[in-house]
């Protein structure tokens, strides 16, 4: 799909039947946005703007020169974002960044939230976005701002799952079954957000670093301190996931061990439960052998002299444990 933005956020979605004429785009375009594009779009942008247009392959490359790099004057940029971010699977997907000839061109193969808040903003940002720079710059700032409040999310389900593996000591006696092993799997899954988007934060630090200093930026003072702005934030974000990240393993290791807790306490239990019946039994089976001479089997009170022998050596050791805080 390809989609073509004004500075003012007007918007023209050029479909495959337009491509044909070469004066398909309008005058005063400041963005070209590529989403799943076709080899037609490709071909189209490529001869509208005079470069070449990466593929998905190309996208995916992790080398930092095939990620970041100029040619003939224009920028290329590509980004790892966070998308899904809302869903229990949360994905990175890969974003080009191109500045050519004053305009921007994204190509991206899925759909971050980022980019349409950034569109439905767009019409409302004062003195809009004259040059592809500026565009950048704020398109940037949102997704930054975007990362923020996926950060804040998992804040708040962190302190979430932390009250119900640590909740009120008195409600959580009697679990249900599987209780901490579902809460295991909620942790993990935050921990997989986190860390996609701290992934994404590099990405993206690294990308606002060369941005920076390219020559196609430095002309634009006021762009210039939006990029170091949106830099100074990635950093403080960063900073901010460690911090929650540490958090997350904190809680995994915690609801382990909480686990282990809770089983070495069914194997005391079975423990001292079989200490405490042994003597009974070694009772009972003396008492069980079939010799011929056993003068107690002859006493009229023989059976409940040794039902209270059995009674009492399974007693005393309960007491003795209780007493020494076993139990």
């Amino acid at each position: 799909m390809l989609t073509v933005y004004r500075s003012n956020g007007e918007a023209l979605l050029l479909v495959p039947e337009m491509l044909a004429d070469s004066a398909s785009i309008p005058n005063g375009v400041v963005w070209i946005d590529l989403l799943r594009p076709t080899h037609e779009e490709d071909a189209y942008v490529e001869k509208y703007l005079g470069i070449d247009v990466p593929t998905k392959d190309e996208l995916k490359d992790i080398e930092p020169s095939s990620r970041l790099y100029m040619q003939d004057g224009t920028v290329y940029m590509t980004a790892s974002l966070v998308y899904k971010a809302d869903s229990d699977q949360p994905e990175l997907t890969d974003v080009a960044f191109i500045l050519a000839d004053h305009c921007l061109l994204t190509i991206r193969y899925a759909e971050p939230r980022s980019f349409d808040l950034f569109k439905a903003a767009m019409p409302r940002i004062t003195g809009g976005c004259p040059s592809g720079t500026m565009l950048l710059a704020r398109l940037l700032e949102t997704v930054v701002d975007r990362t923020a409040e996926v950060l804040e999310a998992s804040v708040a389900r962190a302190d979430k799952l932390s009250l119900e593996v640590f909740g009120d000591r008195r409600h959580l006696t009697k679990r249900q079954p599987r209780y901490l092993e579902d809460r295991l799997v909620a942790v993990s899954a935050l921990h997989r957000l986190v860390a996609k988007t701290r992934d994404s934060l590099m990405s993206m630090s690294r990308l606002m670093t060369f941005l920076y200093a390219a020559p196609a930026l430095q002309p634009d003072r006021e762009s210039r301190e939006l990029c170091r702005t949106v830099s100074r934030d990635i950093q403080s974000l960063s900073e901010h996931a460690s911090f929650i990240s540490s958090n997350i393993s904190f809680l995994l290791d915690a609801s382990l061990g909480l686990i282990n807790l809770e089983q070495n306490q069914i194997i005391k239990i079975f423990s001292i439960a079989s200490v405490a019946l042994l003597p009974p039994t070694l009772i009972a089976s003396i008492y069980g052998m079939n010799f011929e001479f056993m003068p107690e089997l002859h006493s009229p009170y023989a059976y409940p002299l040794s039902l209270g022998a059995m009674v009492a050596s399974a007693v005393i050791p309960f007491i003795f444990f209780r007493w020494k805080g076993w139990l």
